[in-house]
């Protein structure tokens, strides 16, 4: 009696078994493939990749950080991002963040990000100065140079020498590459390009009347005191001369 219900449960153990594992077989074939992931999230990346706490802040006072979310979705030339660590902010002399108005942060925020996307194999062949969301990139503006070396990567503002130190997330649209110092632009940093020579003065007018010397006119059109001099002493000689012959004719009269 005792050995057939053992063989009972055995059975029984052996029933529920084999159905749980058809019911969990069934639940997985059933069950939804994984949606896509979300829309890419700038600030989700550098969260993850941790050390850009003040690089997170800049995006979120200046709104870059919205503005580079919403063109990766509605374009398909992609982005590249220049990534300072806190270390680098941190080297800066102190304040230096705190001078800026929020357009100057915000042009500093713009300066290390490119409207397209470049690999990494792509730094070798990019033309300079390259172009960044900061816009002009002129000798006194946001001019950025990239040049390598092997496989270094190196990056020059004219004002500071920055080195790529790794790529912290590539997926063909997005590209975020860790620096290891804040690229400060000329026109934030640098000095101010030279002042426009001045405009040469109007050269004076001249007037010339017939039978007379030349007089100057000053600028208010009236003529210079020399030239009033020398017309009022040529009209005393005539008048003396007019008095000689005068007294002349009375002689001989």
């Amino acid at each position: 009696m005792t050995s057939h219900f053992h063989s009972f449960q055995f059975l029984l153990l052996i029933s529920i078994t084999l159905l749980c594992t058809t019911i969990t077989t069934t639940i997985a074939q059933s069950a939804p493939p994984p949606g896509p992931p979300g829309p890419t999230n700038i600030t989700k990346i550098l969260e993850k990749a941790s050390q850009f706490t003040t690089l997170i802040r800049l995006f979120a006072i200046t709104k870059v950080g919205d503005q580079i979310n919403t063109q990766l979705n509605n374009s398909k030339q992609g982005m590249t991002v220049f990534a300072p660590t806190d270390n680098a902010f941190s080297s800066l002399s102190v304040g230096t963040l705190n001078s800026l108005s929020d357009q100057q942060k915000d042009e500093l925020v713009q300066f290390h990000v490119i409207p397209t996307f470049i690999s990494t194999s792509q730094f070798q062949t990019l033309s300079n100065p390259l172009r960044t969301q900061a816009g002009d990139s002129t000798s006194y503006n946001f001019p950025l140079n990239i040049t390598t070396s092997g496989n270094q990567v190196n990056l020059t503002t004219g004002i500071v020498n920055a080195t790529v130190a790794n790529a912290i997330y590539t997926d063909g649209s997005l590209a975020v590459y860790q620096v290891d110092k804040v690229l400060l632009p000329m026109s934030l940093f640098g000095p101010q390009p030279p002042a426009a020579a001045p405009a040469p003065e109007p050269l004076k007018d001249k007037k010339k009347k017939s039978g007379d010397e030349d007089t100057t006119a000053t600028s208010d059109g009236k003529a210079s005191a020399n030239s009033v001099g020398r017309i009022g002493l040529r009209r005393d000689l005539h008048g003396l001369t007019g008095g000689a012959i005068a007294i002349i004719i009375m002689f001989y009269l």
